[in-house]
């Protein structure tokens, strides 16, 4: 992986910011909405290049067509059930503010690695929709900016999000139930993309 971090981030610590002065709320339907928050994460290239290094990153393999498949991403996460604190204290920080804002003990937290552009996650949604109503998903990005996509399940113009560098995206009302979200490859030479994932409610299997 080739890694260049910003000039203007590189001596800054890792802080969020409380007030959430950059959100902005976005609605993609009657019922569905995400909050962003560009720049939410300052000294974001440093917590990055922090757990690049200090988390055990695995691949995983998931079925498709009868037949075991890598998956093209490095994967981790943390559970608030194993009793296992949250580090860098910054982590912990951003479940804390997030769980405040949004009325929710955000409980879990899944981190994928996306190495270079050849590293994606197909269209989906994730799979907490199925046991909660409205569920809230807040997603942090650090590294490489890379394209989100978000479009209506069943297909439709999808909705584009360039994430990376601290900045924030939180999906809420039936957004996880009605919208599917991507990853997609790209063709030319990109840099390395880290996506914190903070849920709810989730099973410890999504995690396995």
């Amino acid at each position: 992986m080739s890694w260049q971090p910003s000039l203007l981030d590189e001596a800054l610590e890792p802080a969020v910011d409380e007030t959430f002065s950059s959100l902005e709320r976005i609605d993609l339907d009657p019922e569905s909405w995400v909050d962003y928050a560009p720049g939410w994460v300052s000294g974001a290239d440093e917590l990055f290049a922090e757990l690049l290094t200090s988390v055990k990153w695995g691949q995983r393999t998931r079925r498709m067509f009868d037949k075991q498949v890598i998956e093209p991403r490095l994967t981790s996460s943390w559970r608030a059930a194993k009793g296992t604190p949250l580090e860098p204290p910054v982590l912990e920080d951003m479940r804390r503010l997030l769980s405040h804002r949004y009325g929710v003990e955000l409980d879990s937290m899944g981190m994928n690695l996306y190495r270079d552009g050849r590293d994606s996650v197909a269209w989906h949604g994730d799979r907490i929709a199925r046991a909660i109503e409205k569920p809230i998903v807040a997603l942090v990005s650090l590294g490489h900016p890379r394209k989100f996509l978000l479009r209506p399940k069943g297909g439709g113009k999808s909705r584009p999000f360039e994430l990376g560098r601290g900045d924030l995206l939180v999906t809420g009302g039936r957004t996880q139930r009605t919208w599917d979200h991507s990853v997609p490859k790209v063709a030319h030479t990109a840099g390395p993309r880290l996506s914190l994932a903070f849920r709810h409610g989730m099973s410890a299997k999504v995690y396995d």
